[in-house]
């Protein structure tokens, strides 16, 4: 079985963490955001593709759920000793490596698809990670801070604001222009079942989708279309979803993540069991619907959630 994934950082690594255990033997291709790219102390930091990257080879911090295991923060404090910033987003020295090799590669002439391959033959993640472009998308987030309007890069907005403002808009800066890197296009048109997995639907896999050419692919796939709800009980299972979905005009709904993906997009929908009087409304626009148990508590409890979407996969067919 071929199996596409669209996956953000966090809630996507630790879903193919879940569907590697419920799908032994699948293929799965893993088209990774980069809308969360950054540049920082002249590094190329690639924060989603690593996390899926580090989680599948063994080598992320658990409790963080991002970063390595076994860190430390050398180089860090020098670098705000000498009073080098931004003090605010803290890459520690093992990972320092990683953002290192990347840079010098792409100084080289790789292309970001052929350094992330390069890298993953050292963390072995057992899936094939592509990111969805090689070109350069950020995600930037509109607010008011201090009376003053202005863009800030997601990883501010995350980071340092805490997603504590209101996202008065969300713009992947450069996604317009940008090309879906060498494989991905194949991927879709190969795959016998689409996945999106429990990631942010608008700075996640929004993103992703807003790369010209990766959402016809995805809707014109042959393969059912299924995804799972980020939202339960009408809040983000972690992060700030509802910032950014209250930004598109979206509500913290199961159901309304799915209107937004829409039934042209999706073939199946699951819901969480605290929403499970929202399966009549999505079956209502279109999308197969089931409610099953969606809490990421462990890896057992991740692979059941894989499977009901294979499942619903299924039939959906």
């Amino acid at each position: 079985m071929r199996i596409v994934v669209l996956a953000g950082g966090i809630g996507g690594a630790r879903f193919l963490r879940g569907l590697k255990s419920a799908a032994p033997a699948a293929e799965i291709t893993v088209i990774g955001n980069t809308g969360d790219d950054i540049h920082l102390f002249g590094l190329k930091v690639c924060p989603d593709l690593d996390t899926v990257m580090y989680t599948l080879g063994g080598g992320i911090n658990e409790d963080q759920g991002w970063g390595r295991a076994g860190e430390s923060f050398t180089v860090k404090e020098e670098l705000a000793a000498y009073g080098v910033g931004p003090t605010w987003f803290g890459l520690g020295d093992r990972d320092f490596a990683t953002h290192i090799v990347r840079t010098q590669m792409l100084a080289a002439g790789y292309p970001l698809s052929a350094v992330t391959e390069a890298l993953c033959d050292r963390w072995q993640p057992g899936v094939r990670l592509l990111p969805m472009s090689d070109d350069r998308v950020e995600t930037h987030i509109a607010v008011t801070e201090n009376g003053e309007r202005r863009v800030v890069h997601f990883q501010e907005y995350w980071v340092r604001l805490r997603a504590s403002l209101d996202a008065e808009a969300v713009v992947p800066v450069g996604a317009d222009q940008a090309k879906p890197a060498p494989g991905v296009l194949e991927a879709l048109a190969a795959a016998d079942v689409i996945l999106l997995p429990p990631s942010n639907p608008v700075v996640s896999i929004g993103t992703i989708l807003a790369v010209p050419g990766i959402r016809e692919a995805v809707a014109g796939a042959a393969a059912p279309v299924v995804g799972l709800s980020p939202i339960v009980g009408g809040a983000p299972v972690r992060g700030m979803a509802d910032k950014v979905l209250a930004a598109v005009g979206v509500e913290s709904t199961a159901a309304a993540v799915a209107r937004h993906y829409g039934a042209d997009l999706l073939d199946g929908w699951l819901v969480d069991t605290a929403d499970a009087d929202a399966v009549a409304e999505v079956e209502a626009g279109g999308i197969a619907c089931r409610a099953v148990p969606l809490m990421m508590t462990g890896t057992e409890a991740t692979a059941a959630m894989a499977r009901e979407a294979l499942s619903l996969a299924e039939a959906a067919r």
